[in-house]
């Protein structure tokens, strides 16, 4: 995508403060806080699909649930109502546009506007988006940009080679472009994958009415229980306002996530066994642990997946409807999949082949950086691999500009909410210096030497694409985000100053 076309400039004009790109959980967290703590600035909500949500609008397989408690998913502004911290897509859908209607961040959202191109003009200290609705081109002028894109390709899954695909007679879906209304009752299915879609979609195809249900991972993955239901006492919701009981059970998760992760990053080995303990304790005597909840890394360094309520364990308890099997794909025939030989693990057998009428791949997702929005300052293309992260929200050269991002190793709004508080900070900051623009500049002489990626993790689809995106220093403002705790504390009382360059 080239610059915005001579074209443009005979369009009409729609001029706002703040442009917000993507009416996901980051988007409507931006807008809240911007009504909230800045109201002089007025905004709008760009949303390239009909309906809001982002991830939990597009991904329709069985059983789209959270990977992390809605407690903490949830904003702090509008808690979770809920008594299960892991919920479906639609329970979380109608979450967010209750939302969005009780404080009329709806009123502010454009659907069917696919942004095109963003340029920054030094001269004009504006932003300059061009914009598609409904085939028609549109043209935004804006002081600040806000992407609140999300992490991954949303038009493409990542591209994993299953050898002799095209050989196989009966459907094959992945998992990120699901059938609306697909029918697979009574089928045999076979899901190629061991992270969190794959742990989703195989109790629930197995409880939902699958005839058999194969999990076929390479390589395992941890798999922890969750209780899936209030902790407190019967008598709390039925006694204390909500407000103080959604607050409460914020807290207790907020901590107890980052203990686990404390937990297995500080002691690795005594946590790997403790996980596969848990996970034996859970299995039916004739499903071995080993290979299948055996992996060769230890906890968090890739994301865990979460089984509420233990539904990946009590599917194996079903044998003549699920199984799990540990191998590496031959080939895929006309009627199934071949296993290399000696390469198979099950629960008394190593099968050749297994059959299926239909195979999902859950085999992971490409990442992306910026919606596949084309960002230009002054003409010039931004390359985000060569560039670094400022305080978590803004990016090295780039002018007002900020980017709403969360964790992996807790819940991403928490991330995506200290970036917004930043954000607000910074333009409170620029109005007490009558400044126009904020742009992140690096200090000469500064180490850029060692770098941090951004995503912490050895997972397969982030050493495939991670590299597209921007890095963090090692030193502040351009370190990574660490602990929700810490960086919750600095983006509300810490330096914001600090590798800033304001300009009049």
């Amino acid at each position: 995508m080239g610059s915005v076309p001579d074209t443009a400039a005979t369009m009409a004009i729609h001029s706002v403060d703040t442009l917000i790109i993507g009416a996901g959980i980051s988007g409507i967290n931006t807008a809240y806080r911007l009504q909230t703590r800045y109201p002089t600035a007025d905004y709008t909500i760009l949303e390239a699909r009909d309906n809001l949500g982002g991830t939990w609008d597009l991904f329709r397989y069985p059983g789209i649930r959270s990977d992390s408690d809605l407690h903490t998913f949830g904003f702090s502004w509008a808690p979770w109502p809920h008594e299960n911290p892991i919920a479906e897509a639609d329970l979380i859908l109608s979450y967010l546009n209750m939302v969005v209607s009780q404080h009329g961040i709806d009123k502010h959202i454009r659907f069917q506007h696919k942004v095109l191109s963003a340029n920054w003009s030094s001269n004009d200290q504006r932003w300059t988006l061009l914009v598609d609705h409904q085939g028609q081109h549109k043209k935004f002028v804006a002081r600040f940009l806000v992407l609140g894109t999300g992490y991954y390709n949303y038009h493409e899954p990542l591209n994993s080679v299953i050898p002799g695909i095209d050989n196989f007679k009966g459907k094959v879906i992945h998992a990120q472009f699901w059938p609306k209304d697909y029918d697979y009752k009574d089928k045999k299915v076979i899901i190629i994958g061991s992270g969190a879609s794959a742990t989703t979609i195989f109790p629930t195809m197995v409880k939902r009415g699958a005839r058999h249900v194969t999990m076929l991972q390479r390589s395992p993955s941890y798999i922890f229980t969750l209780r899936n239901s209030d902790r407190a006492p019967f008598w709390v919701r039925k006694y204390l306002p909500l407000r103080v009981v959604t607050t409460m059970e914020r807290a207790f998760h907020r901590v107890m996530t980052q203990l686990l992760v404390f937990y297995c990053q500080t002691f690795p080995q005594h946590a790997r066994r403790w996980i596969i303990g848990l996970a034996r304790s859970q299995l039916p005597k004739k499903v071995n642990w080993a290979p299948h909840f055996d992996p060769a890394y230890t906890p968090w360094q890739q994301r865990m997946c979460m089984a509420p309520d233990g539904d990946v364990y009590k599917a194996l308890h079903t044998p003549e409807k699920a199984e799990i099997v540990t191998g590496v794909i031959k080939t895929v025939t006309e009627t199934g999949i071949d296993l290399k030989e000696g390469s198979a693990a099950t629960n008394d057998t190593s099968p050749s082949h297994l059959d299926a009428d239909v195979i999902v791949a859950a085999t992971g997702l490409s990442l992306n950086f910026g919606g596949f929005v084309d960002v230009r300052v002054d003409g010039d293309k931004v390359d985000w691999s060569r560039k670094f992260i400022w305080n978590g929200c803004m990016i090295e050269g780039v002018p007002n500009m900020f980017f709403m991002f969360g964790y992996t190793n807790a819940s991403w709004t928490l991330g995506a909410d200290d970036s917004a508080t930043i954000m607000v900070r910074v333009r409170k900051y620029m109005e007490r210096q009558a400044a126009q623009t904020a742009c992140p500049r690096l200090s000469k002489g500064a180490d850029t030497s060692e770098t941090r990626r951004m995503w912490q993790l050895s997972s397969t689809y982030v050493k495939a694409t991670g590299d597209k995106f921007p890095k963090y220093l090692k030193d502040a403002p351009w370190r990574p985000k660490i602990s929700p705790i810490r960086d919750n504390w600095h983006a509300n009382y810490g330096n914001i100053d600090k590798g800033l360059h304001l300009v009049g």
